[in-house]
């Protein structure tokens, strides 16, 4: 049996958080014994785990100012602190952080993973968890096999950093047939009227997500008078920011805060649209569920989405990284209702692609490719 680490900063809302849970619940247990770190607990995704999953947090919830600190350590001092036990596989599951305590291994009987969710754009950002761009370079080459959400990601990070050892695309797992049953579940809540065009966000509130300049373009569309009512899915660090903005523009009307919740596919699924803002993204999970559930999307174009939705919106509109652009996406389908209907046809068909069973297999295929052993 082959003994696997995953190690992440913790298990919070965020997507990648929730498809490794999606992953190692799914994996076969008779060729794996599974086991995921985390370096903070008290994320909400702890819950999801399964009950044979060997589950550890380093500390009980996240330190302030935790990654100045953790600078103050080498990459070899913080595995000894975060790693205790001999794995086959370790894996760090995110860019940052975790990348460093794993790169830090000195067994030589361990394979490293490191898996890559975002587009980093610039040294900088990429080498922001580090002492510098030279240990970020050194850590990240110590790795025997490097994963990349979407290829989108794999050419930005290897662009970077020059990278030239083994590194390929698998993309993330999603609990497809549980995405469809939890969708059927009735909201607690009402939703605007039928008359309504019901848009809707989901994912962590930070400026990444683009979220300002979605209120924005909903602004902007009902003063042109479409009847457009935004929801948005998440918590987080702009809550307050963005609360202030529906005060002084009185939007509380059109946009609602849902706040987190464990089952966003029944909002999703019951909503005209759904709408990507983000600056930078991976591989899109909150996109992907959408297309699982059969919501149209409209997305300004960062990672993976036109390798999701095709380079010619075949199965959802991509449009420039623009707030004007995504404007405007949106407004074609809120003045066309046929080619509304359309891209919700071609979302289900897309979302039938994204099956549980083939993105488990991949992983585990590359674990068993990197050790050399076919079990």
């Amino acid at each position: 049996m082959i003994k696997v680490l995953f190690l992440i900063h913790d298990l919070g809302q965020g997507g990648a958080e929730k498809v490794l849970v999606n992953l190692v619940n799914n994996m076969d247990r008779s060729k794996f014994d599974i086991s995921v770190t985390v370096l903070f607990g008290g994320g909400v995704n702890e819950q999801f785990l399964a009950s044979d999953i060997h589950f550890h947090a380093v500390f009980p919830k996240e330190i302030p100012g935790n990654s100045k600190l953790m600078k103050l350590l080498s990459p070899e001092q913080l595995h000894r602190l975060c790693i205790k036990r001999h794995y086959d596989i370790e894996v760090s599951y995110l860019e940052g952080p975790s990348a460093r305590v794993i790169s830090g291994c000195k067994d030589p009987d361990t394979k490293l993973v490191s898996w890559i969710h975002v587009e980093q754009h610039t040294i900088d950002a990429l080498s922001s968890s580090f002492r510098s761009p030279k240990e970020a370079r050194i850590c990240y080459n110590r790795f025997d096999q490097t994963i990349c959400v979407s290829e989108f990601v794999k050419q930005d990070f290897c662009g970077i950093l020059n990278f030239n050892n083994p590194c390929t695309v698998l993309y993330n797992t999603v609990e497809s047939n549980i995405i469809r049953e939890k969708s059927s579940i009735p909201l607690e809540v009402t939703l605007a009227g039928e008359n309504v065009f019901k848009l809707i966000a989901v994912g962590t509130l930070k400026e990444s997500k683009g979220y300002i300049r979605l209120l924005s373009i909903v602004y902007q569309l009902r003063k042109e008078g479409y009847p457009v009512h935004l929801y948005i899915l998440g918590i987080g660090p702009q809550k307050e920011e963005l609360e202030k903005i529906l005060s002084t523009k009185e939007m509380k009307d059109y946009v609602t805060l849902l706040g987190y919740d464990t089952n966003p596919y029944r909002y999703v699924k019951n909503c005209d649209l759904f709408v990507c803002a983000s600056y930078s993204e991976g591989f899109s999970t909150a996109a992907t569920e959408a297309l699982i559930v059969g919501t149209p999307v409209c997305t300004v174009e960062v990672s993976g989405m036109k390798e999701m939705l095709g380079e010619h919106d075949e199965y959802g509109i991509v449009t420039e990284n623009s707030e004007n652009a995504l404007f405007q996406g949106i407004k074609r389908l809120l003045d066309d209702p046929a080619l509304l209907a359309h891209y919700q046809e071609k979302a289900a068909e897309r979302g039938a692609f994204f099956c549980t069973e083939q993105t488990v297999n991949d992983v585990e295929n590359m674990f068993e490719m990197i050790l050399g052993k076919i079990l």
